[in-house]
């Protein structure tokens, strides 16, 4: 029997015994990231970055100069997962600051979530020169979008492989990992506890998107559907959408026509915009 078979059965018959124990379980699993190394043919742009450490303990890694890229990870991810779009853009002349997120790599913490990923996004933009663009992939698009509405200042934002409302990652989540009904509702008030932001707020259906942006999402990505992408972009009058057939959710970032996108994006851009505080 798999792990997540045995999960399964697990949560679906003490899912019903006691609904509120398997919802504290599965909330903690849900925000509890591995540490999962990188892949060898991440180690040479590994081996030419800078490593910095922000306030409040945040590590990243610096490559190039000129005008400053910001970028975000997703769940279980890493800075040199973008290492094709890091070698054109410091190519192109810009300077490309990457997070470990929280709870990720050399950052601190023991649990991540979307709002956790959002803030260390505003906390390291304090800190840097102004943003001409951010790049987000997975959970690190969505929280992309969310610093916005919370007050993150750039030019330009691509999102790639972003979900567009966290209630449909719980819900997958919950289907997965074979919560009862009981159980299901009582995982979702407690993420949204842990959260500190109602979920209805975390809808891209909701947010106010007013800089120029590039969405990215392949149509055979089975961990975030497709269908995210079109929402995000309806969401977002000044954005392109760019639907790649193949490109999973992880070989997308490599795709020639994504870092083509993304280069296109920030040469239209303008001077970077100043945060304030």
């Amino acid at each position: 029997m798999s792990t997540l078979s045995w999960i399964r059965r697990v949560n679906g018959t003490l899912g019903r015994l006691a609904p509120q124990t398997i919802a504290n379980q599965m909330r903690r699993a849900f925000m509890t990231p591995r540490d999962l190394p990188p892949r060898d043919w991440e180690l040479p742009l590994l081996a030419q970055a800078e490593r910095i450490t922000l306030r409040f303990g945040l590590s990243a890694l610096r490559w190039g100069q000129g005008p400053t890229v910001l970028m975000m990870h997703g769940w279980e991810g890493r800075p040199t997962q973008f290492a094709s779009l890091i070698d054109a853009l410091v190519g192109a002349g810009y300077s490309v600051i990457a997070l470990d997120g929280p709870a990720h790599g050399r950052s601190p913490g023991r649990e991540a979530h979307v709002v956790l990923f959002a803030r260390a996004m505003l906390e390291a933009a304090a800190e840097l020169p102004p943003l001409h663009a951010v790049v987000g992939h997975s959970m690190g698009g969505a929280s992309a979008m969310l610093a916005i509405q919370l007050g993150l200042r750039t030019n330009a934002l691509v999102s790639i492989a972003a979900p567009s409302r966290l209630l449909d990652v719980l819900r997958g989540f919950a289907g997965v990992v074979g919560m009862p009904e009981r159980a299901r509702a009582a995982f979702i008030q407690e993420v949204e506890y842990s959260l500190g932001i109602p979920l209805k707020h975390l809808d891209v259906a909701h947010y106010q998107m007013n800089i120029p942006g590039l969405i990215v999402h392949a149509e055979d990505d089975t961990f975030v559907p497709v269908k995210a992408s079109q929402m995000i972009h309806e969401a977002w009058f000044d954005s392109r959408l760019l639907r790649l057939e193949q490109g999973g959710h992880q070989k997308v970032l490599a795709d020639p026509r994504v870092v083509e996108g993304v280069l296109a994006l920030l040469a239209g851009c303008r001077e970077p915009a100043r945060q304030t505080a």
